[in-house]
């Protein structure tokens, strides 16, 4: 099938039958809205995704198995991007009724606004559950939102792509060259930040950063005025495919000493978890369980959520950006907090926690563990 959004490749009605595409409803934050409909044009360059401690496998390690269902389906509202294809695991869960194995009546809520915008949802109670890019969380978690990070999704989906005819070849090579970001600001400059302190280099002194939309890294390399840049899929893939070998992945979230660790994480309301501890656990589970379906299958995964994909990515380009998340490992628990105290310490080291942030307080107040 060529065309990755012709309806026949999402099971709709069930979609539909778990109110999964619920009326337009504001979530009260400036700038963002939730659309409702499931055929709405989404833009071509729209990113897919926004984005040592170990993973614990599925597979390996089993929760314990849940319950059996008693009582009515447990009312979750579940907010997510939809056109983040790392994200997969929401519509996946969907379509195969995991979240109604689980005993949930699960509202999908597909929020238009920044990943830390959907935070903010979760936190006002507009929502009950979410996924969202750890880097994207941990600074807002500092000033108090309560919500709490209970387990990883999947790891990469952000890249740091150099050109070979700058003479960029590995991390240390990227010393006094220019690097594209989209925002100064932003998480994917904070991790790189981390990464070349890691490889001896100082991010202010050693590189320059300049800042480019993300669909104009690629022409920016061309005229000569950066020789490397921070993006994520789709525009990652189309521009390293299309460079005829000159620009490559450099780094990412899922390699060298991030090679272990999660990127997309599962952040639960924490009034839910006070008041209904057993639907937190069902839907951690749920969102586990489906995760590791998306990794056994990507192809299958990429049929559910292309709907949401950009009109202009095939199915096979889908597949192949898929599998470069790594997705069949999720660290829950102790191995899950540990990943997070990790990040903590970077964050503080680079100057985005406050200095007087405590990282093993601040990650026993942000965490949950539930199944272990």
């Amino acid at each position: 099938m060529d065309d990755c959004n012709d309806t026949r490749m999402l099971g709709r009605r069930h979609l539909l039958r778990a109110g999964a595409f619920a009326s337009i409803l504001p979530l009260g934050l400036a700038g963002s809205r939730v659309f409702a409909s499931p055929a709405r044009p989404f833009p071509t360059d729209f990113p897919l995704c926004h984005g040592g401690g170990d993973y614990i496998k599925a597979a390996d390690h089993p929760a314990p198995p849940p319950a059996a269902p008693t009582g009515s389906a447990k009312k979750i509202r579940f907010t997510w991007n939809q056109t983040a294809l790392c994200t997969s695991a929401v519509p996946v869960a969907v379509e195969a009724g995991i979240f109604e194995k689980h005993n949930l009546d699960v509202e999908l809520v597909n929020f238009g606004g920044s990943t830390d915008q959907l935070l903010e949802a979760i936190g006002s109670g507009k929502a009950d559950v979410g996924i969202g890019m750890i880097l994207r969380w941990l600074k807002p978690l500092e000033q108090g939102f309560d919500v709490k990070l209970v387990a990883g999704v999947h790891g990469g989906c952000s890249y740091l792509v150099g050109s070979r005819d700058a003479g960029i070849t590995d991390i240390a090579s990227l010393r006094g060259k220019t690097i594209g970001v989209t925002d100064f600001a932003s998480p994917d400059k904070n991790l790189y930040e981390i990464i070349l302190q890691n490889h001896g280099l100082d991010p202010d002194k050693d590189v320059e950063w300049k800042q480019y939309p993300q669909d104009l890294m690629a022409m920016a390399v061309q005229k000569g005025e950066i020789q490397a840049y921070v993006a994520g899929d789709p525009n990652v893939y189309y521009q390293v495919k299309n460079s005829k070998g000159n620009l490559f992945r450099v780094a990412s979230n899922a390699t060298n000493e991030f090679a272990d660790r999660t990127c997309c994480v599962l952040g639960i309301r924490g009034s839910l978890l006070r008041d209904d501890p057993e639907a937190a656990i069902a839907v951690t589970r749920a969102v586990l369980e489906a995760s590791q379906m998306v990794n056994d299958n990507p192809n299958h995964a990429v049929e559910v959520s292309g709907h949401y994909a950009p009109r202009s990515a095939t199915s096979a380009d889908l597949a192949e950006m898929l599998k470069s998340y790594p997705y069949g490992q999720q660290p829950i628990g102790a191995d899950f907090q540990r990943q997070v105290l990790l990040y903590a310490n970077e964050l503080k080291r680079a100057g985005v926690l406050n200095p007087s942030t405590d990282p093993q307080r601040y990650v026993n107040r942000v965490t949950a563990n539930l199944l272990a």
